[in-house]
C-alpha cells in the first residue's frame, strides 16, 4: 500500500535539523497519523497506527536492522515494520502504510 511519488504535490513537514537520528517523529498529513525516521541520512515515513492495536505509536518504536531490512518495533506488541514497504515481518498479511519522502533545502517533505 505504497503511494508513489509521480506526479505528487510535496508538503514540507519539518526541518532535517528537527529529527533525532534513529528516532520517530510523528506529523498529520491529510488527516493521517504518519511517523517520520531519519536513519543514516535518509527520511522514511510510515503510517504511525499500529494495525494490531489501532493506536497510533509507531513513531515511538525501536529503529533497527533484522536480516538486512531497516524496520521499526512497535512498542506494544514488539511487531516489525520495514521502513521502505510497511510490510510486518512476523506476519506477511499485514502492513502499513508508507509515504514518499525527500530532504529538499534542508526540509523534510512528504508526498500528498
Amino acid at each position: 500500500m505504497t503511494q508513489t511519488a509521480e506526479n505528487s504535490q510535496w508538503e514540507k513537514v519539518c526541518q532535517v535539523s528537527d529529527l533525532t537520528p534513529m528516532t520517530g517523529a510523528r506529523a498529520l498529513i491529510n488527516d493521517e497519523q504518519v511517523a517520520i525516521f531519519l536513519v543514516q541520512d535518509n527520511v522514511y515515513a510510515i503510517s504511525a497506527i499500529d494495525p494490531f492495536t489501532n493506536a497510533a505509536v509507531l513513531s515511538r518504536g525501536i529503529v533497527g536492522d533484522i536480516k538486512g531490512e531497516l524496520v521499526v518495533a512497535s512498542p506494544i506488541y514488539k511487531q516489525h515494520f520495514s521502513l521502505k514497504t510497511g510490510e510486518c515481518l512476523e506476519d506477511e498479511g499485514v502492513s502499513v502504510k508508507t509515504f514518499p519522502a525527500r530532504v529538499a533545502q534542508g526540509s523534510v517533505e512528504l508526498a500528498k
